[in-house]
């Protein structure tokens, strides 16, 4: 079986990545690549590093290592890598603050967290991530620590490592007993990080707190071997097996930290600003790790009115997670929640998630108070697309305009479980976007806890997104009905640009078939630009806009074609629709068509089926619905 032979390469994998030797040959190891000794935050700094970073126009960054799980969250994701992880990783101040992600439910902050472990896991098994610890020690130990303080500035001098934190109680007893005070003797092997061995990755989630001991965070006394060793302060009568014990060298997850007791956030206050926590009866413990918690904005606030928190509070980061702004990225996260999920073998219809994310996202955008801007404007200047009368640096000031945009609105999960409702009660393999609309609007009706005015202002968005969804509809039944349809995009661009062209430049055409010269085609070309707007008065500065744009991709070596232009495609698009709109709307409205409609019908669902990704189910529906709207 092949599922057994990976299982042998796995085991064999594991195995070679396993390395022991004694402290001198780690020495060796640090002097060849000293990244093996880096603080926890500059390898997770180097692991998001190591994914690729991508620059765009703007000089915004995005991360590949995030890509794969979080949509649309870019510009959060720049600001806490470069703002946390990268200030850490230089061993800035912030690498002394907790990392609190703050945004609402179902918006990114666990998975960010996850990605986080699980990249971690994986970054310790390369040669880049690789990392080592004292073998034997529950804290996993840097073996750097065994240089005495006195030896530190010269050894950093010779290897360029600066070395931070002392020998846990464990080790020092280790040192002094076993090996005599020969450190140069000490055993060190490899570590892997791992959440559920234990090794480097912590997670410490608060229950009851009358039950709850601070032993989970800090360990606790082995009573059964006091007898043995005489003392609570032995190290070995001491279990080093809290969460923050445990964490050293990665990273730990505080789960609903604001909730927690205030003793256990005391012990935070020490670990954030100098490095160590108390345990027993011991001197302060050392600890390289990450603290990063996450919560919601109401639980935040609640948190921060509280002056008793002040001290904690000055040494958080917070890094505000808001929902995903982009409908294009709604639709991945939906269809990431779709594979996860049993609903991964039905089929939904194209633009039914498209539509759903309409809604979403308009739910979450806040009014703008600039002149001839709506929401629906907003949401697709958002997305990158082209609005007319407003440019890139809009999209900027809009951003600046609304903040806190993004912390409210309505969740992925919730239509996720409305997309679930609609199958269920159709009891069919497949769903469109109507189904999903209904879902989501009987939800709110269901919804105890939706205000009036807020159910009326969703169900405005919902009537919107069906509004659009009518559009898509009818322009992908159009586009079906047209043969060879890019073909006939391209010779009605090309002949409007040969007109735009010579209208620009004070000259006449050429007739290709007689040969005679001809004034512009101006009815041509205004049946073409009346489809999106353009007016008598704007035609010029619409027609020279096109121009210069063929020039910058001539500059560039790039050929300007149907798709390098977002209005003038939606121009040509609705001129050739406009052209076929009665043939339509006859074909797909006939009760009972003749062979020749019935054959026209029949080529449609096919091309829809074949080229636009619809079964025949949704097809036919498709067909039916546009043919309604067509005859209004």
């Amino acid at each position: 079986m092949d599922i057994l032979n990976r299982l042998a390469a796995f085991r064999a994998k594991e195995e070679e990545l396993a390395w022991e030797g004694t402290f001198i040959d780690y020495l060796e190891l640090v002097r060849k690549q000293p990244t093996i000794a880096e603080s926890a935050h500059s390898r997770i700094f180097r692991m998001i590093e190591a994914a690729g970073i991508h620059v765009d126009d703007h000089g915004h960054k995005s991360y590949p290592f995030f890509s794969n799980e979080i949509f649309g969250l870019d510009l959060a994701l720049e600001r806490l890598v470069e703002e946390y992880f990268h200030s850490a990783a230089k061993r800035l101040d912030v690498r002394k603050r907790i990392l609190l992600l703050m945004g609402p439910v179902s918006g990114g902050k666990s998975t960010i967290v996850t990605m986080l472990k699980r990249g971690l896991e994986r970054y310790s098994r390369t040669p880049d991530g690789a990392l080592y610890g004292i073998k034997g020690c529950p804290m996993h130990e840097e073996p750097l620590h065994l240089v005495p303080m006195e030896l530190r500035p010269e050894f950093e001098a010779e290897f360029g490592v600066r070395i931070e934190g002392n020998l846990c109680p464990s080790c020092r007893m280790k040192v002094d007993i076993d090996y005599g005070g020969r450190i140069e003797d000490i055993v060190v092997e490899r570590i892997l990080l791992s959440e559920d061995d234990r090794v480097g990755i912590g997670t410490f989630s608060p229950s009851d707190p009358k039950s709850q001991d601070i032993a989970d965070l800090t360990g606790s006394i082995d009573f059964s071997t006091i007898s043995e060793y005489g003392s609570e302060s032995d190290p070995r009568a001491y279990r080093f097996d809290g969460e923050l014990n445990k964490a050293n060298r990665g990273l730990m997850e505080f789960q609903e930290m604001l909730k927690c007791d205030e003793k256990f956030l005391w012990h935070l206050l020490s670990l954030t600003q100098e490095g160590n926590f108390k345990a027993g009866r011991f001197a302060l413990i050392s600890a390289d790790e990450m603290v990063i918690a996450h919560t919601n904005e109401t639980e935040y606030r609640a948190f921060v009115s509280n002056k008793r928190n002040e001290a904690l509070q000055s040494r958080m980061i917070v890094m505000p997670i808001p929902y995903n702004l982009r409908v294009t990225d709604e639709v991945k996260i939906y269809e990431k929640l779709v594979q996860q999920s049993d609903l991964r073998d039905v089929h939904i219809a194209p633009h039914a998630l498209m539509t759903a994310s309409i809604f979403s996202v308009l739910t979450r955008l806040k009014e703008s108070k600039k002149q001839g801007m709506d929401l629906l404007k907003k949401l697709y200047l958002y997305d990158g697309r082209s609005v007319e009368g407003f440019k890139d640096k809009d999209v900027e000031e809009l951003r600046a305009e609304a903040p806190d945009e993004g912390m409210s609105g309505i969740d992925p999960r919730y239509v996720i479980n409305r997309i679930s409702s609609a199958l269920i009660r159709r009891d069919t393999s497949c769903i469109n976007a109507l189904d999903v609309l209904r879902a989501i609007k009987d939800g709110l009706d269901q919804h105890a806890s939706i205000s009036k005015e807020d159910r009326e202002r969703l169900l405005n968005f919902i009537a919107i997104a069906r509004k659009e969804y009518d559009e898509m509809a009818k322009k992908e039944v159009q586009k079906a009905f047209v043969y060879s349809y890019e073909e006939s995009a391209k010779t009605l661009l090309d002949n409007y640009l040969d007109n735009v062209e010579a209208y620009c430049n004070w000259q006449r055409i050429k007739d290709p078939i007689t040969g005679e010269e001809m004034d512009p085609d101006e009815k041509l070309m205004r049946s073409i630009e009346e489809q999106i707007g353009i007016s008598e008065n704007a035609k010029r500065a619409f027609r020279e806009e096109i121009l210069i744009r063929i020039s910058t991709y001539a500059r560039r070596g790039k050929r300007f074609d149907y798709h390098s232009h977002e209005r003038l495609r939606e121009a040509i698009e609705k001129k050739l629709f406009a052209d076929l709109k009665d043939v339509v709307k006859i074909t797909t409205s006939t009760k009972t068509p003749d062979s020749n409609q019935l054959k026209k019908i029949n080529e449609v669902s096919r091309r829809l089926m074949e080229e636009y990704g619809y079964c025949a189910s949704c097809a036919n529906e498709l067909l039916q619905y546009t043919g309604s709207l067509l005859n209004r």
